[in-house]
């Protein structure tokens, strides 16, 4: 591993993420609402660390683990093909934008988790964004945008500006039958070397399915995954 001194990810070729700087470990789900719909974030277990707090930790990406999150070395007897294939481009040429009332929200596509916090039965942050002249539609959509895990979608308060985020400590949540979540600006290396763009929220593969990987695209979802 590279020097530890700041929380980081390397990924192992056809293996798992090799985690090191201690960053924060913990359980997250979404609350959902009467109608399923995802709310809001919660933690899952009484305190804030779900587990026990490591200077490293190996996290299972092949989704075959039998002590998930963390890696047993399945892969290796499985044959786990952990090819990367996400762009390695900066995000910012693959960012639509969507321009609203005192609010311009951008979108990346190719990172989307599918978590679901981006609409309701009713509506959906690109319909809301042309009807941001109301403050409390503007208000939710903020809302909205900052609940998604992966930074597919992002919002500044004016053409040109810095997306505003919420300030992490740097950490990764295992997303209950999802991704992991990591957050606060974390580096993700690849087995090359290469250093993925750092962003302040992304959502890393941990099932084995994505066709986006390290990023997580949804996948599990189709293939049942089931993880605490």
């Amino acid at each position: 591993m590279t020097d530890a001194a700041e929380p980081h990810i390397e990924i192992a070729e056809n293996g798992p993420y090799l985690v090191s700087g201690g960053p924060l470990l913990t359980r997250r789900a979404p609350a959902m609402s009467t109608h399923g719909e995802p709310l809001d974030w919660h933690l899952v277990g009484a305190e804030d660390v779900d587990y026990e707090t490591r200077e490293e930790y190996a996290l299972c990406r092949c989704g075959q683990s039998g002590s998930k999150p963390f890696c047993d070395g399945t892969h290796l007897a499985t044959g786990f093909d952990g090819t990367l294939a996400a762009d390695r481009g900066s995000g910012a040429q693959r960012r639509k934008t969507f321009r609203g009332a005192n609010v311009v929200m951008t979108d990346d596509p190719t990172i989307c988790a599918h978590a679901g916090f981006c609409g309701t039965r009713h509506t959906d942050v690109w319909k809301m964004i042309g009807e941001t002249s109301d403050p409390e539609v503007r208000e939710r959509l903020k809302r909205m945008v900052a609940n998604c895990p992966s930074g597919r979608l992002q919002f500044s308060l004016q053409e040109g500006g810095e997306a505003v985020e919420l300030e992490y400590e740097p950490s990764i949540a295992a997303i209950e039958d999802g991704p992991l979540w990591v957050r606060g600006a974390i580096k993700v290396q690849a087995p090359d070397g290469f250093a993925y763009e750092l962003q302040n929220r992304m959502t890393l593969c941990r099932c084995g399915q994505s066709k986006n990987k390290p990023f997580c695209d949804g996948g599990h979802k189709e293939a049942g995954f089931r993880a605490p």
